[in-house]
């Protein structure tokens, strides 16, 4: 079975530098990539506002959303291991192996972009753990806000395309996913992940080499990621270098383990093979919105009319309106959708807010996709702080002008 282990054994590149990274990670002083990591930004990368340096988290302030696409330099980094080697684009190779391929095979990053056809597609990705830091009372995890996510073109090869090459056997049952990084520590897990047979082969699951028109930046998967639009980001394995077709459930770590939410809680049935009777993996995105160009707590220094504005998106029935209450939710108005740039793609809204007088406004904002699916007003519990998408409230000060 090919692993991302073997893709570091046997890729081309410096042997010496090889066995120096494994000394390193043995003493557990090895950084985050080859060059030393800046405390507060990332080569290539805008000011993002920083979790972790070692592995780096880094989440996108959210004036950065007021946009169709997020600019790559700004678009959130999100890594569970430290040691994330630079690979050369010429050297890399994904490897297709597994108990249900009939036929091992390797493919260059030039032979994916010749030998298959090259698709487009606008999708969110959106970390599992988006507004974790919402919770009360709060739960273990990174505590991140509302700007773990990001929206892109990206451009590939359909999933399904590659792995008809190497031919699926009729036992298959999932497809399991590996990247280049690893942890520090030997005894570290691979961040190893798996989808369902049916997930793998949807038409809209691509291994993306480009990313609003450019190559993917390093710190978002270069030079190869997987993109499962409608699925939270735990599947959208950056670096990607392995791809194994199984006839039984994957076992590792972050999938019988790690990224699970309680089955009394959360409708299931998107992935059977990996559900118990108390847990399920977590897989498609909740419907949710997002205020883009106001703050909580935010004064403003008069009641002039002004434009309220956001995102909203689901995991890709399309979404049906947004609704604006500016009175703690008593009433609501419809907002007005701007340009739909497909079903896996959040949409831009905006409202126009004529305030009647000065003092404080609870702003309340809630979206519903075309499924029917709507916002509760509270978040639902849940042990690793998963699927916040509780409706936004924000308070407005508006002073008398003058």
């Amino acid at each position: 079975m090919v692993d991302r282990r073997h893709f570091i054994k046997t890729s081309a590149g410096s042997l010496a530098a090889l066995g120096s990274l494994a000394l390193l990670q043995r003493s557990g002083l090895a950084a985050a990539t080859e060059g030393a990591l800046p405390a507060d930004t990332l080569s290539g990368k805008a000011k993002l506002i920083k979790h972790t340096d070692r592995p780096p988290n880094y989440e996108t302030p959210v004036s950065d959303f007021d946009a169709p696409f997020t600019p790559n330099d700004r678009f959130f980094v999100r890594y569970h291991h430290a040691v994330i080697p630079d690979i050369k684009a010429d050297e890399w190779r994904l490897r297709i192996g597994g108990d249900a391929v009939n036929t091992p095979l390797e493919f260059s990053l030039e032979q994916l972009r010749t030998d298959f056809e090259q698709v487009e597609i606008a999708a969110l990705c959106l970390c599992s753990g988006n507004r974790r830091g919402l919770f009360q009372p709060p739960v273990p995890g990174i505590q991140w806000g509302s700007g773990a996510m990001g929206n892109a073109r990206w451009r590939g090869v359909r999933l399904k395309d590659v792995l008809a090459k190497a031919g699926i056997d009729k036992s298959a049952l999932e497809v399991s996913l590996a990247g280049a990084d690893s942890g520090v520590l030997p005894t570290t897990p691979d961040f190893v992940k798996s989808l369902p047979l049916d997930k793998a082969l949807d038409e809209n699951t691509l291994i993306a080499f480009d990313m609003n028109g450019e190559a993917l930046p390093h710190w978002n998967g270069f030079p190869a990621r997987l993109v499962v639009p409608g699925w939270t980001a735990t599947y959208w394995i950056k670096h990607l270098t392995a791809l194994n077709v199984l006839s039984k459930p994957f076992d590792g770590f972050w999938m019988k383990t790690a990224y699970r939410i309680p089955k009394d809680r959360f409708p299931g049935g998107q992935f059977g093979s990996q559900e118990t009777g108390a847990a399920m993996p977590i897989t498609a995105m909740v419907v949710n919105s997002l205020i883009t160009n106001l703050e909580d707590g935010q004064t403003l220094p008069s009641t002039q009319a002004m434009e309220i504005k956001g995102v909203a998106w689901d995991s890709g029935n399309g979404i049906a309106q947004v609704e604006v209450s500016t009175d703690g939710g008593s009433h609501w108005q419809q907002a007005a959708l701007k340009q739909d740039y497909g079903r896996f793609s959040w949409r831009q809204w905006h409202w126009v807010f004529e305030p009647k007088h000065s003092g404080t406004y609870r702003i309340m904002v809630r979206a519903t996709s075309r499924s029917g699916e709507k916002q509760a007003l509270e978040a639902i519990p849940n042990p690793s702080g998963y699927h916040h998408n509780a409706v936004q409230k924000i308070t407005l000060h508006l002073a008398q002008g003058e």
